[in-house]
Order: structure tokens, then C-alpha cells, then sequence
């Protein structure tokens, strides 16, 4: 389970060179970072509405669509999901007031 991201990453890093007509993949990043990442913004909200509402099935749901748009914006930046992955591992151990205190003094 804990390599579902990578995959999810590998695929779309695939996809990403195919044809934009086969590839709903394709089309997003074709458009580049801001339409990726106006697609994330949307599925985000979706995300927002259904924990609102707290309708698990639809969390569950959009969930899963926000994480694989945040993957798609991130390749779209030409990031991949284990630089972000690095990142979280960087941050185990350290409280998340200590970590933004950190990021406030660069």
C-alpha cells in the first residue's frame, strides 16, 4: 500500500507523453501548471463539501481525485511524488509547530 503513490506518479509521468485525445492524463498537463492546478483547487473543494457533509463514501471518493490531481500538478511542475515523500520524511520527529518555525526564519 505504502508504494500506491509511486505508482500513481509513474503512471502519470506515462500518460503525461500520450496523446491528449486518449489521455485524460495528457490533456491536463498538455495545459500546463495553472489548468493542473485549477483542477486540483476544484477536486479540493469537492473534498471540503463531502467531509462538510460528512458522506464517507464521497470523502473516500474525493479523497482519491484530489491526490491524483495533486500528482498530475505536481509533474506538471516537473516534480515527482518522492521529492514530496522526502520531504514529509524530513519532517518525522519534529512537531509541526517547530517545522513552521523553522520555515518562517529562511
Amino acid at each position: 500500500m505504502n508504494k500506491v503513490l509511486e505508482k500513481l506518479d509513474s503512471t502519470i509521468q506515462k500518460r503525461a507523453k500520450g496523446s491528449p485525445t486518449n489521455s485524460y492524463t495528457a490533456k491536463l498537463v498538455k495545459k500546463g501548471p495553472e489548468k493542473c492546478a485549477e483542477k486540483f483547487g476544484e477536486e479540493a473543494i469537492e473534498l471540503i463539501v463531502a467531509s462538510v457533509k460528512k458522506k464517507k463514501k464521497a470523502i473516500i471518493s474525493e479523497a482519491a481525485d484530489t491526490l491524483y490531481h495533486m500528482c498530475v500538478l505536481l509533474r506538471s511542475n516537473n516534480i515527482s511524488i518522492n521529492e514530496v515523500l522526502s520531504e514529509l520524511s524530513s519532517r518525522e520527529d519534529i512537531s509541526g509547530i517547530e517545522e513552521k518555525r523553522k520555515r518562517n526564519l529562511k
